[in-house]
Parts: structure tokens; C-alpha cells; sequence
């Protein structure tokens, strides 16, 4: 399925769905692209100082992958309401 995320916070909760959906713990995700367990949370917390390959890492070990397309209608505030 398809998540909107407009904001860190957003896109935290959806890396959090993704991971617990998966069946990964923190520190597994973390072991499968070299990362520390902390650097995880803080994308799932709404980092907003994270590097970008950091970003793309976590993505692919969730098999994951980012679209960019034009902005739909609805407004921060309504899609903050499906998380």
C-alpha cells in the first residue's frame, strides 16, 4: 500500500510500520545495513539531520523505495490523520 508522508514525522512512522510489519527489531535493521540501533530510532523518531544514504539504506533493507510525484489536494493535517 501506498503512505503519503509529508514531514520527518510521517515518514517515521511509515520506516516504524514498515520494520515492526517485517518482523525486524531496531538493532536487526540496523545489523543489515551497518548501522547503529540509535541511528534507526532516530529515523523512526523524525530525525530531521539524517543523511540521505542513510535514508535510502534503511529503504532498500525494507524494500522500500521513495516516489516523488506532484502534491496531492489534502492537506498536512488530513493525512497526519491516517497515522
Amino acid at each position: 500500500m501506498d503512505q503519503i508522508t509529508r514531514t520527518p514525522k510521517q515518514l517515521g512512522t511509515v520506516l516504524q510500520r514498515y520494520r515492526k510489519a517485517t518482523g525486524l527489531t531496531q538493532e536487526a535493521l540496523a545489523a543489515r545495513i551497518r548501522l547503529r540501533q540509535a541511528t534507526i530510532s532516530a529515523l523512526e523518531n523524525s530525525a530531521t539531520n539524517a543523511r540521505l544514504g542513510t535514508l535510502f539504506d534503511t529503504l532498500a533493507a525494507l524494500n522500500l523505495e521513495l516516489v516523488v510525484r506532484p502534491r496531492s489536494k489534502g492537506s498536512t493535517k488530513d493525512i497526519e490523520g491516517i497515522f
